[in-house]
């Protein structure tokens, strides 16, 4: 489930950055339209973090899955849906450029939002 692009999808530039959620590739914990903010850098990416990442095997997609473990000097991610096949299963090996730490959109609260 690739987010919308910054303005260079492959990296993100700033420790802080937003992204915005496309597809269904991690319902229920995440759904088409989620804002995100992104932090690149902080603590260590650990198994179950939801993550912001690169496959190696498609530099150009930046994608939105739940780190399961280390693998080849990257990650192996998932994502939530199982009817849906776009991670590590079909790509391979992906490199992380950040960590999710927060769903801003829709604001936990209001109608439809769900904690991360």
């Amino acid at each position: 489930m690739p987010p919308s692009h910054p303005a260079e999808p492959h990296r993100l530039r700033w420790p802080l950055t937003a992204v915005l959620v496309t597809g269904p590739s991690m319902a229920p914990t995440l759904r088409h339209g989620d804002a995100l903010l992104v932090r690149r850098g902080g603590r260590p990416v650990r198994p179950g973090d939801v993550v912001v990442a690169v496959f190696r095997s498609r530099p150009d997609l930046l994608v939105v899955k739940r780190a399961v473990r280390p693998q080849d000097g990257g990650w192996w991610l998932r994502g939530d849906n199982d009817l849906i096949t776009d991670d590590s299963r079909a790509y391979g090996v992906a490199d992380v450029r950040g960590r999710v730490l927060v769903r801003y959109w829709p604001r936990p609260g209001r109608v439809g939002a769900r904690p991360l």
